[in-house]
């Protein structure tokens, strides 16, 4: 899932978090502090980050939301692709990372809520719909109800044009809740589309789904 650069290799941007051992620390800590809720042992690579940026519109006044930003391994790349005009919001749980994340991320607006008040949030805030919901949030350690209540959100969150893209472990797709996961997304969208980052450890398949469908029932 590596950003694609033509001739010479690009030199490697440092995100506003901080230094990399810096940033494990901070992830570490927090995952042994709240293991159901960081559900990772790892935080996600910088070419994890740059591929999750590319759905990111590099014009207009997009809307980002970004859901569990953590640490904020993504929210660096993001913040490098989206316009000037653009917003980038963060819905994050636990309370350190929404610390961390205002000091080093001004730019965007983290919330201290949780990912199943995605349509109160963005209500609150005066936003209509998302162009964009990234997220990385632990699918495979939700239960059934909180998996669909907060999918059924993003569905609904989206524009019509909207891009959904979740991260998560590559042997997490063959668990129950996994598998469960795809269906609903091949369920709820028009276009589903898998890729995985071999550079990360473990490696991390990508969910990018385009146009929401309309249902009369979620």
């Amino acid at each position: 899932m590596t950003a694609q650069h033509h001739g010479r290799r690009a030199p490697e941007r440092r995100t506003p978090g901080g230094t990399p051992l810096a940033e494990y620390g901070r992830f570490f800590r927090t995952a042994l502090r709240s293991p159901t809720t960081v559900g990772a042992a790892t935080p996600t690579s910088q070419v994890v980050g740059r591929t999750v940026a590319q759905v990111v519109p590099r014009s207009g006044a997009p809307v980002v939301v970004e859901l569990g930003p953590g640490t904020g391994s993504l929210s660096g790349a993001i913040h490098h692709r989206l316009p000037g005009a653009g917003r980038h919001i963060g819905i994050e749980l636990d309370e350190g990372l929404v610390r961390h994340l205002r000091t080093n991320y001004p730019r965007m607006e983290t919330v201290h809520a949780d990912a199943r008040d995605l349509r109160g949030v963005l209500d609150r805030l005066g936003v209509e719909a998302a162009d964009v919901i990234v997220t990385s949030i632990p699918w495979s350690l939700l239960p059934e109800n909180a998996q669909g209540d907060i999918l059924r959100q993003c569905h609904e969150a989206l524009t019509p044009a909207g891009v959904f893209t979740a991260l998560t472990y590559l042997p997490m797709q063959h668990t129950p809740t996994g598998r469960r996961f795809g269906t609903r997304l091949h369920s709820d969208f028009d276009e589903v589309l898998t890729h995985v980052t071999w550079r990360n450890l473990p490696p991390i398949l990508h969910y990018t789904c385009r146009r929401p469908l309309v249902t009369n029932e979620r």
